[in-house]
């Protein structure tokens, strides 16, 4: 802000006031000296931070003595780990002697001068490039192009950041899958039949052969997010075009906020819902019927998932049908269509990416729900497509499978990363299903 302020001064300070004689507006010169005092300090914080710890771990195993550095490389990363953790005050895994104490203290002093030298750092950075950024302010200066091109080099580096976050999430899951497939064939996992990731630990252990097939888990969550799509998207579809279409303004006030609620209450209680109240009432109803239904149904934890992801379908269809513009409904009815007509044949079509959108929104949160999967179906895979026995989702097993503390080189815990991509793969066709159709009804209506 003290940047922002001398670039404007000092810009108008060159033309004694009379700002006709700058390039661009004195904001501008604002602006430009501002980002050169921010971003190269930024630029040194981030790196700063990035390499100090590492650099001061390194100079403290260094002076260790030559007995604990030549430990195997396991066990120095478990001492200098317990240094740290002695050094900032948290429990150690072994018990703490001289020799530690000393390089805890000497982690601290190292870390104190580093903290010193940033700021001393800092503090010359943000002044270097104020004085930098001042000396090149004149009238015929362009401020305005350089702060733009700035700017969208900033936005674009943002934009990559999102791009390679998302290619390091799929490159780290897709590393530990193929671990996975190198110990179980890829056709095992996709077509196989039986899951049970108990694998044996020994070689008389009996019952732990494990089982690693892919489609009860798949056929789980698709039975589970079909019985909470078919509940969420008419509630919410035919929520949204009465709010936007019939509902007077005092109605809308009070009745989209309450719907929206929903989304806002944890999983947890919808799962506690589904548990106590969804699922014994569904046993109860069916055994006065005659139908054998589980404790633990695909039907319970469906119907109560379907309540928790209406809003995602009713407010977002809501917001799109609301954007349609008024025009387009006075010209359906000059042409003499009824309310239903336009609704129907105009309003409709010309919302359908937004709804999709939104229809997509719900089977993503559908098919990534846990908690009550847990709670009201249960931690069985079973290969079925009767909503009412127990049965078992991807997002569950991943949980199940790297609950506690795991090693990383086992078929059972690297089968969650194979999950996670085949999760991944089911998620991104959903996509392409999705644009195909967005993309085939916004043809037929232009």
């Amino acid at each position: 802000m003290a940047a922002y302020w001398l670039g404007c001064r000092y810009s108008m300070q060159q033309v004694a006031g009379d700002r006709r004689q700058l390039h661009s507006m004195p904001r501008y010169y604002g602006y430009y000296v501002a980002l050169w005092t921010a971003l190269p300090a930024v630029f040194l914080l981030l790196l700063w931070r990035f390499l100090d710890q590492g650099l001061i771990v390194s100079m403290v195993a260094a002076e260790l003595p030559d007995i604990i550095r030549n430990l195997p490389v396991a066990e120095l990363h478990l001492y200098l780990n317990d240094v740290l953790n002695l050094a900032k005050g948290n429990i150690t895994s072994a018990d703490v002697d001289a020799t530690m104490q000393a390089a805890a203290d000497h982690f601290k002093h190292l870390q104190a001068l580093s903290d010193m030298s940033l700021l001393a750092s800092l503090i010359g950075m943000v002044v270097a490039g104020a004085a930098l950024a001042l000396r090149q302010i004149n009238p015929e200066f362009r401020s305005r192009p350089r702060v733009e091109t700035l700017v969208r080099w900033m936005l674009a580096i943002s934009a990559s950041i999102a791009i390679l976050t998302t290619l390091g999430i799929v490159l780290s899951v897709l590393f530990e899958a193929i671990r996975f497939f190198q110990m179980v064939p890829v056709a095992d996992f996709l077509f196989g039949l039986h899951w049970s990731p108990q694998v044996a630990m020994r070689e008389d252990q009996v019952g732990a052969s494990g089982a690693f097939g892919f489609v009860p888990l798949l056929a789980g969550t698709m039975l589970v997010a079909l019985i909470a799509m078919t509940v969420a998207v008419p509630i919410g579809l035919m929520s949204a075009i009465y709010l936007a279409e019939f509902a007077g303004a005092h109605l809308r006030t009070w009745a989209k906020p309450l719907l929206e609620i929903l989304a806002g209450i944890p999983t947890v209680v919808y799962g506690f819902f589904a548990a106590l109240v969804v699922a014994p009432l569904l046993r109860d109803g069916g055994s006065m019927i005659g139908l054998d239904v589980s404790s633990e149904s695909a039907l319970a934890a469906g119907l109560v998932m379907g309540i928790m992801i209406i809003p995602f379908v009713s407010s977002l269809s809501d917001d799109v049908i609301n954007a349609v513009p008024q025009a387009m409904r006075d010209g359906s009815y000059a042409l003499g269509a009824t309310r239903a007509e336009t609704i129907l044949r105009v309003i409709v079509p010309a919302a359908l990416p937004g709804i999709v959108g939104g229809i997509l929104l719900a089977v993503s949160r559908a098919i990534g729900e846990t908690m009550i999967v847990v709670m009201a179906a249960g931690l069985t895979a079973n290969l079925t497509a009767n909503p009412l026995e127990s049965v078992t989702t991807i997002t569950v097993q991943i949980v199940t499978l790297l609950v506690g503390d795991q090693e990383f080189d086992s078929t059972k815990t690297l089968a969650a990363f194979a999950l996670g991509l085949a999760l991944f793969i089911v998620t991104l066709l959903l996509n392409v299903l999705a644009l195909h159709v967005v993309k085939r009804y916004r043809e037929e209506y232009e």
